[in-house]
């Protein structure tokens, strides 16, 4: 038996070392079709003409289609999950959003034409024989020329290129408190877009089935259940109709968790066409076609009084949303804006969001979903005012910060945190990094030529959301008198050890050996409801389910214990996988009743916790900067944590590490980058767009300190996000605190050598 807060090595990794997973590729039949698409090599444009008599002539060609065959065949367009006010006080403007482009293209990428093939092979020559003339417009690209007067229109009905406005917070009592403020801080803070690059690209298998009227989706996602209404939607059909089964999946981070123009076109040709067909995304392809994430500038006001203490705050973000709004495109604009409070005590709060178009890639979630450019607006501006003011950086938090005996705490923007103690994991995480001696590193530092930079963060997140009405999750769990679990999730994986973690509860719950458990997920023929893995809310929600079952398990064995230990149902208690009789040494196993019965026991729950959960924990990052070239170097990178319950202390390790990565990633390096000009896609390889290695990557030193929530019955707060969320504001934070060093003005993301260089330059020439 593996209990809850051991660790336990995955169990799912035999297979994946053997090369036994199981990827698009690895389903293909024999005699699918190939599916590829001809993508605009344009940002804006008008199609004027397409010839396709050279394409259609290829030898193993099926058939080429676009917009207006689809169209025929009841498609329609893809619509948003939320929407909020739009100009005007008008209503949000959602401009059409099909599958393939209708005329007009307004982003480098955007797929115009479907090809289907026998092979890979004959399917590349009819794309390179498919011959369009474009009549090219100008391309609006930055965000805020998007919104100047005179800007090019993404959509003709839009002219101002305005989506929507969104609010929070009282911006009244706001200005009043900066009005008698000593001091506002003011300053403009740019995050840049980035996309996830998994490990896989995106892919499917296509399939209809005539006698039984279903579609087929087979697809990586972490969201089966989720992504068939927009599908449905997209086709024009019923949901029911559509199942989704989600083999293994190389990478999504939240990336693959919404419905793709690709997906609905396979859907569409599968039925069209009478075959099956796969699509495989090559790198070119998920450049172009990801979603994007992350970029938005925020203008930050923050008033103080004469002893530092947080009066008001006032964020305005603009946002680029790019060309298109998808399914979940505003979702991580909005919905995780209480994190801007961060864990402090902020009396007046107020927070505007503008949602703008652009003639690039649409945006959806990505690793945080708001919850890392929250984090890092806050805790950027506590390190500007730091700075300006002379207030020491550590000191203004702890200050400020929410105290235990607050608990709960209503923050005034959106979210009531239920638990926590921020002040102590600051603590740990300060006396962990050794902090009052930092002065000393950062002398041998100057010794050597370097600027040495130490960066603080003090993440809080919403986790297994929304507040006060989480999503529910669906589990199933059989046991059979051979003593095999069947459990069957909503919850599907896309890496993050689910088959491990959801054997370990069980085997806490039940005392079953966790190997015997086998997982069924991602398969909506399984799993009739679900909501799907995102958000930090699988092991709170799935969770939750897990144990429902168990309880409702243990509770229909309950009569067989009494009969078994001949006792009453009254004397019977169950702990530890054993059902024991009350002052007396008689018991049996929960297991060993099972083995007795000639049929197997199953449960089943599909609700949600009570509520959601509030991760955080303190981040410390110390760099070295080489201020002849540039370079900036991890030197160290600590979390202290406060997940709640740790159900795998090892499993928890991996996710922060891997989150941490993914945040000094986008602080240190990642950016797509389009020509401002044209909208060409510039970073559209790995040669362009740079990834962290393991030589970037300093060992993460993690510390939990768990505070456990009361808002499940696992106590569990959620952590799969818990690293990225911290890691761009202690990274910026600490090199912008090197720079600072020597008199630099503060830089944004990302800190390139370039960028890290030219702000000392500046510097340079400012005292000059």
């Amino acid at each position: 038996m593996t209990k809850i807060g051991r660790s336990q090595l995955r169990f799912e990794d035999d297979r994946f070392l053997r090369g036994q997973g199981e990827y698009t590729d690895d389903i293909r039949q024999h005699d699918d079709a190939t599916l590829v698409f001809v993508r605009s090599p344009h940002a804006a444009a008008k199609i004027v003409k397409i010839d396709l008599d050279e394409a259609k002539a290829i030898d193993g060609v099926i058939a080429i289609f676009g917009w207006d065959e689809m169209k025929a065949g009841n498609a329609s367009s893809f619509k948003p999950r939320a929407k909020f006010p739009g100009p005007n006080n008008g209503a949000m403007r959602i401009p059409p959003f099909t599958p393939l482009a209708d005329g007009f293209v307004r982003y480098c990428g955007e797929p115009i034409l479907g090809i289907i093939a026998i092979d890979k092979a004959s399917a590349d020559l009819a794309l390179e024989a498919v011959s369009i003339l474009f009549e090219t417009s100008v391309a609006v690209i930055d965000v805020a020329n998007a919104i100047s007067s005179g800007a090019a229109c993404v959509w003709d009905i839009y002219p101002d290129n305005r989506c929507f406005h969104f609010e929070k917070g009282d911006s009244h009592k706001v200005k009043e408190e900066n009005a008698n403020a000593a001091h506002v801080i003011k300053h403009q803070l740019t995050i840049s877009r980035v996309t996830a690059a998994a490990l896989e690209p995106r892919a499917i298998r296509a399939s209809f089935d005539n006698a039984s009227g279903k579609y087929r989706l087979e697809v990586g996602t972490q969201t089966p259940n989720r992504i068939r209404p927009d599908l449905a939607i997209a086709l024009g059909i019923e949901p029911d109709t559509i199942e989704i089964i989600a083999q293994d999946c190389g990478g999504s981070f939240g990336m693959k968790n919404t419905a793709f123009p690709e997906y609905a076109v396979g859907l569409w040709a599968a039925r069209q066409y009478g075959l099956s067909l796969c699509w495989r995304a090559s790198r070119l392809d998920s450049f172009l076609g990801d979603t994007h994430a992350r970029e938005q500038i925020a203008d930050v006001k923050l008033g103080l009084n004469e002893a530092g203490m947080f009066l008001g705050l006032d964020v305005q973000i603009t946002a680029n949303l790019g060309a298109h709004i998808g399914p979940s495109t505003i979702h991580p604009v909005v919905s995780n804006i209480g994190g801007i409070i961060g864990v402090y005590n902020i009396p007046a709060s107020y927070v505007r969001v503008e949602g703008v178009f652009s003639n690039t890639q649409n945006v959806s979630p990505y690793r945080g979903a708001g919850r890392p450019e929250a984090t890092y607006i806050i805790e950027r501006v506590i390190d500007i005012a730091a700075e300006e003011l002379g207030f020491d950086k550590v000191e203004l938090r702890r200050r400020n910060m929410i105290q235990p005996a607050q608990m709960p705490f209503n923050t005034g923007l959106v979210f009531t945190y239920d638990s926590g103690n921020f002040p102590h994991l600051l603590d740990t995480a300060l006396d962990a990094a050794d902090w009052t001696e930092f002065g000393c590193r950062q002398k041998a530092s100057k010794l050597r030529g370097r600027l040495r930079g130490f960066g603080i963060a003090n993440p809080i997140e919403i986790a297994g959301g929304p507040e006060r009405k989480p999503h529910s999750e669906f589990a199933r769990v059989t046991v059979s008198p051979e003593g095999n679990v069947a459990l069957v999730s909503g919850s599907s994986d896309s890496g993050q050890g689910h088959a491990t973690v959801f054997a370990q509860i069980l085997s806490s719950q039940l005392g079953l050996d966790p190997s015997s458990v086998s997982l069924i997920a991602g398969d909506t023929r399984e799993a009739p409801n679900g909501t799907g893995t995102f958000g930090s809310r699988t092991v709170s929600a799935a969770g939750t389910s897990i144990v429902k079952c168990a309880e409702s398990l243990v509770q229909t064995m309950q009569s067989s214990a009494a009969d078994a230990l001949n006792s009453t149902i009254d004397e019977i208690s169950f702990e530890d996988g054993y059902y024991r009789v009350q002052k007396s040494n008689h018991s049996i196993t929960f297991i060993d009743l099972v083995r007795q019965r000639s049929k197997p026991i199953s449960a089943e729950y599909d609700g949600s916790a009570d509520n959601a959960t509030f991760p955080n924990g303190c981040h410390i990052c110390e760099v070295e900067i080489d201020p002849t070239t540039g370079r900036v170097e991890v030197m160290t990178y600590l979390v202290v944590d406060d997940v709640g319950t740790v159900i795998n202390p090892q499993l928890l390790k991996g996710q922060i590490t891997g989150g941490v990565a993914q945040g000094l990633g986008q602080a240190l390096m990642e950016q797509v980058v389009y020509d401002p000009s044209n909208g060409q896609l510039v970073s559209a390889s790995f040669m362009d767009y740079a990834m962290p290695r393991a030589t970037e990557l300093p060992p993460v030193q993690v510390i939990s300190q768990p505070i456990p929530t009361s808002s499940n019955p696992l106590g569990v707060k959620g952590a799969g996000e818990a690293g990225t969320v911290g890691a761009l504001a202690a990274v910026m934070n600490a090199v912008c605190d090197a720079l600072h060093s020597v008199g630099a003005d503060p830089i944004d993301m990302p800190a390139t050598p370039e960028s890290v260089w030219s702000a000392l330059q500046a510097a340079t020439h400012k005292k000059a």
